[in-house]
């Protein structure tokens, strides 16, 4: 899909980690104390005074800052991809960690839709490969906005988001609970309610929201969104569900449009990717109106995902190829050219360390499940040849250098 791979540091200025973009996440963030001369807890009056730095909670800040820094030498629009870790200060639980990683795709410089319709094709062909069952719910933050424009509290509009992004996980009476406890009136709950409870296929849930959102501006750009994202994955083959679900608010303030997540259907875990679309998240560093669009998947919970449903790819775990078993100081001497060639032919090849017995060395094959092992000792050496034992059958074979290669 034509994306670039960037790294970006773990550390970032605490000021831009409190940008008021990050949502929820900005409770949760890693502070790093003021190093040196620097810090004087004793003359501290506010935390400022004390702290300077933290860890990244995602990947979209930091990339964001760099865009802002190089993006006279990058090209326009710019695909990043970026792999690496993040930290939130939570309480660890399955599926929720201090530490974990994120593999971002983002799309930076660009307003066409067609970036959203690419990513949904990415979330795809990666859940498909993995061979997990998927929903992919989409929703738009404009829809969201309007709606709270209709029920007549706009300015409200991210503690709508935030408690309404909660409903699978607390339920409609906790979300209303805390709808409440954030002044919301009880006519504009009420409003609320068929609204996120919605029904019916992508399309008819948008028909309606046509009819019941019609006043509102805002709302009618994001269901055009909608729809013209529908209208070419539509002609697209998907394995995925692909749902509008309006209760999908993503915790984040940066989104401004569409907006993404990924559940797996077949294990109980929180979302395995998501996403979206931001409007201006470069303006916390002088670039305003520089629009991009991205998606995380989260490694950390896909594993999870894959060790429960046993879709471990099995290839990915074994690494050696073959191992070459270790009698002494003269055969180490005679291999170490010979197992070059071996490495040099494209196979993953190892010696044992040292002389240990060979049950010791058979069971260091067993543990790594290495599928053969060679053995060369004094008559092998005098024929030239390899005593190559198959580990899964049992069988073995006396080969040539270059048989044993043809083998592999």
């Amino acid at each position: 899909y034509g994306f670039s791979a960037i790294e970006t540091p773990c550390v970032e200025h605490i000021e831009n980690l409190t940008s008021k973009q990050g949502g929820d996440n900005e409770k949760l963030i890693f502070k790093i104390l003021k190093r040196g001369e620097k810090l004087n807890v004793e003359a501290a009056q506010t935390e400022a005074d004390v702290v300077d730095g933290g860890l990244r909670y995602d990947l979209t800040l930091p990339l964001s800052r760099y865009y802002a820094n190089n993006s006279a030498n990058l090209s326009a629009p710019f695909k990043a991809l970026q792999v690496g870790s993040v930290w939130r200060a939570d309480r660890p639980q399955k599926g929720r960690y201090r530490e974990f990683y994120q593999c971002d795709g983002d799309v930076v410089g660009s307003d066409s839709l067609v970036n959203e319709v690419e990513l949904i094709q990415i979330m795809d062909e990666v859940f498909r490969r993995f061979g997990i069952r998927v929903c992919i719910k989409m929703n738009n933050r404009k829809i969201l906005s309007g709606i709270a424009e209709i029920i007549g509290e706009a300015d409200k509009i991210v503690d709508i988001t935030v408690a309404i992004d909660k409903l699978d996980k607390i339920g409609l009476d906790n979300v209303n609970d805390e709808l409440r406890s954030k002044e919301l009136s009880e006519g504009a709950i009420a409003r609320l309610q068929p609204i996120i409870m919605l029904k019916g296929t992508n399309r008819e849930k948008l028909a309606v929201l046509k009819k019941e959102l019609a006043a509102s501006e805002i709302a009618m750009k994001g269901i055009a969104e909608m729809e013209f994202i529908l209208d070419r994955i539509e002609k697209l083959e998907l394995t995925a569900d692909l749902e509008l679900d309006l209760t999908l608010a993503r915790g984040l303030n940066y989104y401004t449009g569409a907006i993404f997540e990924v559940k797996a259907l077949d294990v109980q875990i929180g979302s395995i990717t998501g996403g979206g679309r931001y409007d201006n998240l470069t303006g916390v560093f002088g670039m305003d109106g520089m629009s991009g669009v991205g998606i995380s998947f989260g490694a950390d919970r896909i594993f999870d995902v894959l060790n429960q449903l046993e879709l471990y790819p099995v290839d990915s775990l074994k690494t050696t190829q073959l191992l070459f078993v270790n009698f002494g100081e003269k055969e180490e001497n005679y291999l170490l050219p010979l197992i070059s060639k071996v490495r040099a032919a494209g196979i993953r090849t190892e010696l044992y360390p040292e002389s240990a017995k060979m049950k010791k060395q058979m069971g260091y094959a067993d543990t790594k499940k290495i599928p053969f092992v060679a053995i060369v000792g004094e008559n092998e050496i005098n024929e030239g040849k390899i005593n190559l034992k198959n580990m899964l059958t049992g069988e073995q074979s006396l080969v040539t250098l270059e048989e044993l290669i043809e083998r592999f």
